[in-house]
């Protein structure tokens, strides 16, 4: 039944990552064939993501009343429903309004999944479960690219992708057996009963628990490091750096390589270092990366910095996330987990395109500078974090390693 169980949340990992790619693959397509400027993906784009916004503020409440099992069965089944809409769409107005039920989806199933990961598995399983959502991502713009070349159309490869995700909606909803007999642990229960936890907090009531606010500053940090990295790194070594667009293209790569790649190690490096070491390591890496960028060693220096910034990317979310019941108490988790993945999406939504203004207005070569500001801020943030939960804990006469 474990096992079982846990080969379903692997699946559920990947299919968060199958359509996170899809629109920037056939978005090409796509926007002549509605006759609309290339601009306009924004638009579906940030529909998305305040979509997913709303269902992660909103995902504490909603697994406290129904439970893991059935928010992900249901979630998965309206992000389903959404790309088929997406399939037969025959206008832009189509897109936009099939981008609501996309974006509720995908921000509740992504809190409540990595919540019951960071509860019942061990630190090693949320690395090689982000691992998984990289698989998914990779094969998302495969499976496009397959349908276009076989000259079926980009309809063809959200219809396959949607056909996938109500697979999965099946096979989550038999196994809803299986979640309700998945109990919490005699501390978990114990922590739940002492502190009243049946009742979702506020996002005034979980900012006011010592340490969240700090927490939730570093997720915003990280998600701003790692999708700056992603969206910008191409312009930066095309118009600072001399490289071709192809170029550029192939060495952006590296760093999403290093994300997945970092992942899959990282799970057995956590059994030794636990969520904080794994962290701090993170940082350093990351830091070693983006020093790579000031050396004056050409393509080397850039392949380097990109590589590490990747690798040191790899262990920061998971770690954060699966470190929550730990830092935060089991009872206030999903609560905590649901506004960090908000704030997660808004640094993501904010930061690139800040960048973006001062890259346009002063210079793109302020890139590292930009990323290691945002680094500087997210390691004090959680040093921050780290001290007032130790001193929440000393005061309280716990113990925490």
């Amino acid at each position: 039944m474990f096992h079982l169980l846990l080969g379903i949340v692997y699946l559920s990992f990947i299919s968060l990552g199958l359509p996170d790619s899809l629109l920037g693959s056939a978005w090409p397509l796509m926007y002549q064939e509605f006759s609309v400027p290339v601009s306009y993906a924004g638009g579906i784009s940030m529909i998305i993501s305040a979509g997913t916004i709303f269902s992660s503020l909103q995902s504490d409440r909603l697994t406290r009343r129904f439970g893991t099992g059935v928010v992900t069965a249901v979630s998965v089944s309206a992000t389903a429903i959404a790309l088929f809409g997406f399939s037969v769409s025959d206008s832009y107005l189509e897109l936009c309004l099939w981008a609501v039920p996309y974006g509720l989806g995908a921000g509740s199933v992504d809190a409540a999944l990595n919540n019951y990961v960071a509860l019942h598995y061990a630190g090693s399983h949320m690395s090689w479960l982000h691992c998984m959502w990289g698989v998914g991502a990779s094969l998302g713009p495969y499976i496009m690219g397959y349908a276009l070349s076989g000259g079926q159309g980009w309809n063809m490869g959200y219809r396959c992708i949607a056909l996938l995700q109500f697979i999965l909606t099946a096979v989550l909803m038999l196994s809803l057996p299986l979640w309700k007999k998945r109990q919490r642990t005699g501390e978990e229960t114990s922590c739940m009963l002492k502190e009243g936890g049946s009742r979702p907090l506020s996002i005034a009531e979980i900012v006011r628990i010592p340490g969240a606010g700090e927490i939730l500053a570093a997720f915003f940090c990280y998600s701003a490091l790692e999708q700056t990295t992603g969206l910008w790194a191409g312009s930066y070594l095309v118009l600072r750096r001399g490289f071709s667009a192809e170029e550029a293209a192939v060495f952006v790569s590296l760093f999403f390589l290093g994300i997945t790649a970092g992942r899959a190690v990282s799970g057995f490096l956590t059994v030794k270092l636990g969520d904080t070491g794994m962290i701090h390591l993170g940082e350093a890496v990351i830091l070693s990366g983006l020093l790579c960028f000031f050396l004056p060693l050409g393509n080397q220096a850039a392949a380097a910095g990109l590589i590490l910034t990747g690798l040191g990317c790899a262990p920061v979310y998971p770690s954060i996330i699966h470190s929550t019941p730990e830092h935060f108490g089991a009872d206030k988790s999903q609560a905590v987990i649901g506004v960090q993945m908000a704030f997660a999406y808004v640094g993501s939504l904010s930061m690139p395109p800040l960048f973006g203004v001062i890259a346009n207005h002063v210079s793109a070569a302020l890139f590292p500078v930009y990323l290691l500001v945002i680094l500087i801020l997210m390691a004090v943030m959680y040093e921050k974090m780290l001290l007032k939960v130790r001193e929440e804990t000393g005061n309280r006469g716990g113990d925490l390693e």
